[in-house]
């Protein structure tokens, strides 16, 4: 005589609790991460406009005209009018009327003729110059590691993200339209890039 009692049914998978769980936890481990390559893709992408990793400064002083027959007189006159005690690490005249004197992080371009001196010093902009170190993995050695890492962490958060939400405002509503044009954007700016600009 069969038996009236069903085996019971194998437990499902579920899988979009899982991926909900994992799209959740890596985003808010790579939150750090994140926050590091947003500001410093914003600073970089402006080299045109500024320096985003160091601060120029310029000041005007004036020294009076050089005399020297050679490039090693007129350097010890510029020096001791100056004040710098230590030797340049390099010194270049880019024309019969300008020497300049390299120093770390400071550069003395002399006019010759009236002693008018250009002096620029650079400094890294804290936090800034450190971010930007980091996104174009200056470190190297295990940076890369981390780095290449944080780059599979953005896959995955951008693999999950599409079916955290279920029905109309998911993958198979809305979020269709979205992915779509989130996709369009670099395929559609690269397509101009390459046949109308």
């Amino acid at each position: 005589m069969p038996s009236s009692v069903t085996p019971a049914a194998r437990p499902r998978f579920k899988w979009r609790k899982w991926n909900n769980i994992l799209h959740r936890d890596i985003g808010y481990i790579i939150v750090g991460l994140t926050l590091v390559y947003g500001v410093s893709g914003i600073a970089v992408n402006h080299t045109a406009d500024w320096n985003p990793n160091y601060a120029v400064e310029r000041e005007g002083r004036e020294i009076g005209p050089l005399d020297g027959a050679t490039r090693e007189e007129l350097i010890a006159t510029a020096r001791e009018r100056l004040g710098l005690a230590d030797e340049p690490k390099n010194a270049f005249r880019p024309d019969p009327e300008t020497l300049q004197l390299f120093y770390d992080r400071v550069t003395y371009a002399i006019d010759i003729p009236t002693g008018k001196v250009i002096v620029e010093s650079v400094r890294p902009r804290r936090v800034l110059f450190e971010f930007n170190q980091l996104h174009l993995n200056a470190p190297k050695q295990a940076w890369t590691y981390i780095a290449d890492a944080y780059a599979v962490s953005l896959i995955i958060v951008a693999i999950t993200g599409m079916f955290v939400l279920k029905g109309k405002t998911g993958i198979t509503g809305r979020g269709a339209w979205l992915v779509a044009i989130g996709v369009l954007i670099p395929v559609g700016y690269w397509l101009l890039h390459l046949y109308v600009f």
